[in-house]
């Protein structure tokens, strides 16, 4: 076994998201990168940094500037970010052109909060495909690791598929 030192970005979206009852509304929490690690047992290293807490509709240029100054700037060569689903594919787009390391992307569909998520699914994905994936941009979601730039989100099925 080699030794492994992954860099979580997180910036909000539904896997951070927490259910208010009395609002009937969600709002983006503390990331939950860190407890599903714990729960799950890893052994590699691995480090959490919070960049945002919002829903993926709301982020703009200056928000993905900076996940790109974070990617660029992180020590690490293996890098997740946790991300809204809804605009992940555009995050990944401004990130092209860092070299030498391995982005993955990765959220879910239901908060991982919640007992039926798909959120700690996605995240062991991702954890995998980042150790094994050459270079790149990569997206991994409902079971499939993608080039970013060959997948976008379709809504109606709530699952990411090839680009026609």
């Amino acid at each position: 076994m080699r030794d492994m030192k992954l860099r979580v970005l997180t910036t909000g979206g539904t896997i951070d998201k927490v259910y208010f009852d009395a609002a009937s509304s969600y709002d983006v929490g503390d990331p939950q990168v860190d407890p599903v690690f714990k729960e799950s047992n890893v052994t590699f290293e691995y480090v959490v940094e919070p960049v945002l807490r919002k829903d993926s509709l709301v982020m703009t240029d200056a928000d993905r500037a900076l996940i790109r100054e974070r990617v660029a700037a992180a020590a690490e060569r293996l890098i997740l970010i946790t991300h809204g689903t809804d605009t992940m594919t555009q995050t990944a787009e401004a990130l092209k052109g860092i070299e030498g390391k391995v982005i993955v992307f990765t959220g879910s569909m239901v908060p991982a909060r919640f007992r039926a998520s798909d959120a700690i699914f996605n995240l062991g994905c991702a954890v995998g495909a980042v150790q094994v994936l050459p270079p790149g941009i990569y997206i991994a979601m409902n079971g499939q690791i993608s080039p970013a730039d060959t997948v976008r989100k379709n809504r109606s099925k709530n699952r990411f598929e090839a680009k026609s």
